[in-house]
């Protein structure tokens, strides 16, 4: 039965050939979503692993957070933007638990993450989840959730209202975007945790801020942030 699954799938691909999700290359048949040329240099900022990251102080004097840190570097024009386009407007919403499950291995090296006790991503409002079909945010925190061997939740923190996009406003607008948009339901899951924020691009910080301040609200919780890329 496995041989035959092989030979359907390599049919499949004479027709329908799988490419790199950052080059847009031809796979082979032993890899998955990334050549392995694409895989070994993805640009990673190691910043899981710095007492002091310059994420870190993204937030200071605004919000407490016990560590910041993202994936990869993300430029226009670069690899890191073919692969959060292809996650969140594409469809390709698998790559983001392949990238999700990496760097949960690579989190669970470093003495800042080894506490976090579950896993919450950055919501869709309900409209703009029927839009997508899928919330990138979440599979992301699949992938986290599958490697570091600690549960995700998608009921506790919500968007209770919905807002236009952000590209383009400036931070300042981008806070009186996000502010209020944020509530938290069935709060007992996450009292006294430590919290690991997630979600695919981390810029000017206002989301997340937005979302950190309701998830402090909850008495004993400690809040840490990582995403898939940040801005270079």
């Amino acid at each position: 039965m496995n041989k035959i699954k092989q030979l359907l799938k390599n049919f499949i691909s004479i027709f329908y050939p799988r490419s790199c999700v950052a080059c847009g290359n031809a796979l082979m048949q032993n890899e998955s979503h990334f050549c392995l040329s694409c895989l070994m240099h993805l640009p990673e900022t190691n910043y899981h692993l710095m007492e002091h990251s310059p994420l870190d102080y993204i937030f200071e004097g605004r919000v407490s957070v016990e560590k910041v840190a993202s994936m990869l570097f993300y430029k226009k024009g670069n690899k890191v933007q073919h692969i959060l386009h292809a996650l969140k407007y594409k469809g390709n919403k698998e790559v983001g638990r392949f990238l999700g499950e990496l760097y949960g291995r690579q989190l669970l090296k470093s003495m800042y993450y080894q506490s976090v006790d579950c896993i919450v991503p950055i919501p869709l409002h309900p409209k703009k989840f029927r839009m997508r079909g899928y919330n990138q945010s979440e599979w992301i925190a699949m992938g986290l959730s599958r490697s570091m061997n600690i549960p995700y939740f998608t009921d506790v923190l919500y968007r209770s209202e919905f807002t236009e996009t952000q590209t383009k406003k400036s931070r300042f607008n981008r806070w009186e975007n996000v502010k209020s948009v944020f509530a938290t339901a069935d709060v007992g899951k996450l009292k006294g945790k430590h919290v690991l924020l997630c979600d695919d691009v981390l810029t000017t910080g206002a989301t997340m801020e937005a979302a950190i301040t309701q998830l402090l609200k909850i008495e004993g919780v400690r809040v840490s942030v990582v995403t898939l890329a940040c801005a270079n």
